[in-house]
């Protein structure tokens, strides 16, 4: 039962749905042709048609209704609001809020056929050329003193001067054998004679007990041999 009521229901809203378009499309039809049959007529034979006075004329005690009714053209109650939004002095004075209330162009003062430099995709280009212009300049400024720089350097310094020494120069500096200094001879009596270190007694036994017991006294001789001794061991 309720899968049947909501499809009548969905089916009659669709039906007024149509009818509801059907009567738009006839009223805009009606309207058109209406607009049509008062662009041949006057201003002057609509207002009498409609017993409306001369919007230009209007006054503060006139009503503006009449104006609003659809068979007026839009012409004649545009004039009629124009006329009572200055007659009326809380719709005549802007109180600030209301969103493109002034006129901020400058049409009076504007120059005759002004152009503006800004291109779209490259902007202010006459601006960025300008600076472009600056920087190259700056550059050149730079460049042309550091040649005056380099010029004055050279004018201060002598043609004839090298930053090599020369032949005879390298020559001069180099050094011979016989500048050195040789150490003088020393005399054999200078030298001192080392002293000796001491030598302690070394004992040597025999291989048999009767022969003793030989011993060294670590003294040499003046020829070079050691001086040794034997003592019997009772």
């Amino acid at each position: 039962m309720t899968q049947s009521t909501d499809f009548w229901s969905a089916r009659r809203a669709r039906v007024a749905e149509e009818e509801e378009a059907l009567r738009e499309v006839e009223s805009e039809k009606a309207q058109a042709q209406l607009n049509e049959a008062q662009e041949e007529k006057s201003d002057e034979e609509i207002l009498l048609e409609h017993n409306l006075p001369d919007p230009d004329n209007l006054t503060a005690d006139d009503n503006v209704a009449g104006f609003m009714a659809k068979s007026v053209p839009e012409r004649l109650r545009r004039r009629a609001l124009r006329r009572f939004w200055r007659l009326n002095p809380i719709l005549a004075n802007v109180d600030g809020l209301v969103d493109y209330g002034e006129n901020y162009t400058d049409a009076a003062t504007v120059v005759e056929n002004l152009m503006s430099t800004y291109q779209v995709g490259k902007g202010m280009l006459a601006h960025v050329e300008y600076l472009a212009e600056l920087a190259k300049k700056k550059e050149d400024e730079a460049e042309q003193e550091l040649a005056e720089a380099e010029e004055n350097l050279e004018e201060e310094t002598p043609n004839d001067m090298s930053l090599t020494a020369s032949e005879d120069e390298i020559s001069d500096q180099v050094c011979h054998e016989d500048q050195f200094i040789t150490p003088e001879a020393v005399k054999e009596d200078n030298i001192a004679e080392a002293p000796l270190k001491p030598r302690r007694m070394r004992f040597r036994f025999a291989s048999n007990a009767d022969d003793g017991v030989q011993f060294g006294t670590g003294l040499k001789g003046s020829n070079g041999i050691e001086r040794t001794g034997k003592r019997d061991v009772a």
